[in-house]
């Protein structure tokens, strides 16, 4: 792989650009891999890229029933943050936002990683109270936030309205390293990397059925063939109750559709990023000058990747009180994503009863910020077997032991 740098630019140019290599092999698959994971999307893609880094497994191959990125990836608000209550959150989260500072560096591919701060507003007295204890708590698990008063706020985000008639701004929490990055090239980047490892990326191949023998996975078959291997990742995000099914156990999850938006690109007007829980929005500006609008999920189970009309009433009407200026705007497009929601709102990173099978899934409305830090912790439960620190709190016995991870309860939101 060439490495990518002003000299291969300035190179390039000079040959009219002829020179530059495909980012990543597009290979039928081989008979056989060490590991075969399920899903090219960033954590699927992150596991790949942390199982050939970390513990020198390349025989592995990463399948996609569609294109690359294609999925929740490529369909998120982008943002990233740690500051969360509980200690167990509050470490991989942590880890993936670290892993965020350098992962331009790491993967040599420019992720457009903007470290511009995340703001959760307290607009009632509740929230004071939770995002003040949410920030001790942080300071002790080694997150630095802070409580800031409004007129911080404003003075960080000057377009916002403090004093809106339903829900004024009091205060909030701020994390002054959180941000966004830019999803595509997230995946993009660990699927450079990964290839240039030597493993196969295979798009446009769905799993149709997983074989298994004495109780352990032995291969998959896939819309290209049977493929044998030694273990398998399921990193399915929304359909991971369906490919679950296929190996023969069953998963506390559902699915529901998440809606988001963005408008017209305008002037730089806001270079934090807003999170408003009680009216369950987010805000912040693209590179591009687009305001990037998220808002709630469906309260049906579905399975769409299309926005609804009710979701853009609902959530801009909410967020004009606060930003009066978005009431002048045109949406520009509008999408949805299939997430996958756990009772405790927390993710699965688990040894599944197929022996070999291992699956990570349930990140709801917040898969995106952790990423790096949920392939890291995947790969290190793949390679080893067992959970290491970061993945053990949140494996599937949880559930029947009673040990919840409840950030729903701890935030006030799932994600």
């Amino acid at each position: 792989m060439k490495r990518y740098s002003a000299f291969a630019i300035a190179r390039e140019a000079m040959r009219h650009h002829t020179g530059w290599e495909r980012a990543w092999k597009s290979p039928e698959p081989k008979k056989e891999y060490d590991v075969v994971i399920i899903g090219a999307g960033g954590h699927g893609l992150a596991t790949a890229f942390y199982l050939g880094k970390n513990f020198g497994i390349t025989n592995v191959a990463v399948i996609e029933k569609g294109w690359l990125g294609g999925g929740n990836t490529g369909r998120n608000t982008t943002i990233i943050r740690s500051n969360y209550l509980q200690d167990e959150s509050a470490a991989i989260f942590e880890k993936a936002r670290s892993l965020y500072e350098t992962m331009s560096k790491d993967l040599n591919y420019n992720v457009m990683f903007s470290p511009r701060g995340v703001i959760m507003l307290a607009q009632t007295e509740s929230e004071i109270r939770g995002y003040k204890r949410t920030a001790h708590a942080n300071n002790l698990q080694g997150v630095a936030t802070q409580y800031i008063d409004a007129q911080k706020v404003k003075e960080l985000c000057p377009i916002i309205e403090l004093s809106g008639p339903r829900y004024p701004v009091l205060g909030g929490l701020w994390q002054p390293r959180g941000g966004t990055a830019r999803h595509d090239a997230v995946a993009w980047g660990y699927a450079r990397a990964c290839s240039d490892m030597g493993m196969d990326i295979i798009q446009q191949c769905e799993v149709t059925g997983i074989t298994r023998k004495n109780g352990k996975v032995t291969g998959v078959e896939t819309a290209k063939g049977y493929i044998k291997t030694k273990k398998l990742g399921i990193v399915v995000a929304g359909n991971s109750g369906h490919l679950a099914d296929m190996a023969g156990f069953r998963l506390p999850v559902e699915s529901v559709a998440l809606q988001a938006m963005v408008s017209e690109p305008i002037k730089p007007c806001m270079d934090v990023v807003i999170m408003a829980n009680t009216v369950h929005g987010y805000l912040s500006q693209s590179d591009k000058g687009e305001m990037v609008i998220g808002g709630g999920t469906d309260v049906f189970n579905n399975y769409t990747q299309r926005g609804s009309f009710h979701h853009i009433e609902e959530t801009v009407r909410a967020l004009v009180q606060t930003f009066p200026m978005l009431s002048r705007l045109k949406m520009l497009r509008q999408w949805g994503g299939i997430v996958d929601m756990t009772g405790d709102r927390s993710a699965i990173i688990s040894k599944t009863p197929l022996g070999n099978c291992f699956i990570n899934c349930g990140w709801g409305t917040g898969g995106f910020k952790t990423i790096p830090g949920s392939g890291w912790a995947m790969a290190e439960l793949m390679a080893d077997g067992e959970p290491r620190a970061l993945a053990a709190p949140f494996t599937l016995d949880r559930f029947k032991e009673g040990r919840f991870i409840d950030e729903s309860v701890a935030a006030g939101v799932a994600h």
